[in-house]
């Protein structure tokens, strides 16, 4: 059902790229001010040759991340402390709590670099909005995320081996990977339409 909407809505983006395309030939023929056809060589250089920068930003990393984040929490078993009629073992118990700890120290070490005088990763005026640590709220969400899930899979013994560990940071993206292809087709026609009419 995901599925077909995924490719529903990336078949409407692509038919929107090439209406664009036509559109911004004819209105460039016509000689519209401020207008730029994506059919002339400077179109078609733009397109081809900026297609990574445009793919390449921050919001596609934290998609990314946040694909890892969710495919482990959901292949360690953390769901299962969420679920009603699924009363916790003993070992679930013990792996809920060396996970917390594990959290807890994780996010110790971030304060300690956020939170102190002259922290590591506040800016160079001592603020923390912007600083390193603002522009890498997501990568250290999704690290944390991870730490407790992996930990809490491995104590809990749903994740046994290296394989299953590392099975569960690519499960999301293999799940998630729908999301990353409407992700390239709609920041490509957000950039078109820049290019077209923002002259």
């Amino acid at each position: 059902m995901k599925n077909k909407l995924f490719a529903r809505i990336g078949m409407g983006v692509v038919v929107s790229q090439l209406a664009l395309i036509i559109l911004s030939w004819l209105l460039s023929a016509m000689r519209q001010e401020g207008v730029r056809s994506l059919l002339s060589s400077e179109g078609i250089r733009w397109f081809i040759g900026g297609f990574n920068n445009i793919v390449a930003t921050p919001l596609l990393v934290c998609l990314l991340l946040l694909l890892v984040a969710v495919g482990a929490i959901e292949k360690s078993g953390v769901p299962v402390l969420f679920a009603k009629n699924h009363p916790l073992t003993y070992r679930d118990r013990i792996a809920l709590r060396v996970s917390f700890a594990f959290l807890i120290i994780y996010i110790f070490i971030i304060s300690l670099l956020t939170l102190t005088p002259h922290a590591i990763l506040l800016s160079a005026t001592g603020q923390l909005f912007p600083s390193a640590f603002s522009r890498s709220v997501v990568p250290l969400l999704a690290f944390g995320i991870c730490l407790f899930s992996v930990s809490f899979g491995v104590m809990s013994g749903r994740l046994k081996t290296l394989a299953d560990i590392f099975e569960s940071l690519t499960f999301g993206l293999s799940k998630g990977a729908p999301l990353i292809v409407l992700y390239i087709l709609i920041v490509q026609l957000l950039a078109s339409v820049g290019f077209v009419f923002m002259s």
